[in-house]
């Protein structure tokens, strides 16, 4: 009789360790409940501290399978560690928009970028006293042009056994009818798939989890959606936490934040990962 396959191993990683009191708590708790196998920490968040830090490897203590990640930061309203980054807006780093626009027309200086990014390493590193699991970036910023190489480049050289995220789906062209910054990921990442591999740096096959946070939607949906076809290794961002008077005063994604936390914690969950023969690597 043949044995049925294993089940597919994939990441489901929660975005923004760092950037609230009640963002962190959220994930701390769907670690010890065993609803998340990867987390990345924004070294440049306000929530970021020793006592927080101790209680993510707590977390992660009691499962020892969950990676954990640097979030790299370069998109308002953060401030740069370095002392010499620029471009700037207001002493902080540039919207997300402009940033893009930046990267397209080649202004943004790599050089700057490097060492913006080798700070935000080592201070991973003060951290936790290691180099982290994998590298991703706020805003999907390590996919941009402009960005990307350097990137790669620091990556290399302060955390050369991490993978990092790139954020383009398995067979997007089947896929082309699907929310417009899917397809921009889909776009952005291809020249980083093709530098990473260039420098051997390894990363994930596919990538779902962008869907319109400006709509009212049913996540337990969208995750059927991002699971299905999702290969081996393959990555689900998410953004799970409590709103807070912190996170309120940073980002605009707040009330999606609680929708999917509940559906993770919740009884829904497991079931459809069974369903689709998936276990969180």
């Amino acid at each position: 009789m043949k044995e049925a396959a294993p089940p597919r191993r994939i990441w489901l990683c929660a975005d923004d360790y760092g950037i609230s009191p009640g963002v962190n708590r959220a994930i701390r708790q769907l670690i010890e409940g065993g609803r998340l196998n990867a987390t990345s920490v924004m070294v440049v968040g306000p929530a970021v501290g020793r006592a927080e830090i101790s209680a993510l490897q707590a977390a992660v203590a009691t499962s020892p399978r969950c990676g954990i990640g640097l979030h790299v930061t370069l998109t308002a309203p953060f401030r740069p560690l370095s002392m010499l980054f620029q471009p700037l807006d207001g002493g902080m780093f540039l919207p997300f928009p402009k940033l893009l626009r930046a990267g397209l027309l080649r202004r943004i200086d790599p050089e700057l970028v490097h060492g913006e990014l080798r700070v935000q390493l080592a201070a991973f590193h003060d951290w936790f006293g290691r180099a982290p699991d994998f590298v991703d970036g706020h805003q999907h910023a390590q996919l941009f042009p402009g960005v990307r190489d350097a990137f790669l480049a620091a990556v290399q050289a302060a955390a050369p056994r991490a993978w990092v995220r790139q954020g383009g789906r398995q067979q997007p062209l089947l896929r082309q009818f699907g929310p417009p910054k899917a397809l921009l990921l889909d776009v952005l990442s291809r020249q980083f798939r093709r530098r990473a591999s260039r420098a051997k740096i390894a990363f994930n096959p596919a990538f779902a989890g962008a869907y319109d946070y400006a709509r009212q939607s049913d996540f337990g949906a969208l995750m059927r959606q991002f699971i299905d076809g999702l290969p081996e290794d393959g990555v689900i961002m998410c953004h799970p936490g409590f709103v807070d008077d912190t996170l309120v005063g940073l980002d605009p994604l707040t009330a999606q934040r609680e929708q999917e936390h509940a559906f993770l914690a919740g009884d829904q969950f497991p079931p459809l990962l069974a369903a689709h023969h998936v276990t969180l690597a």
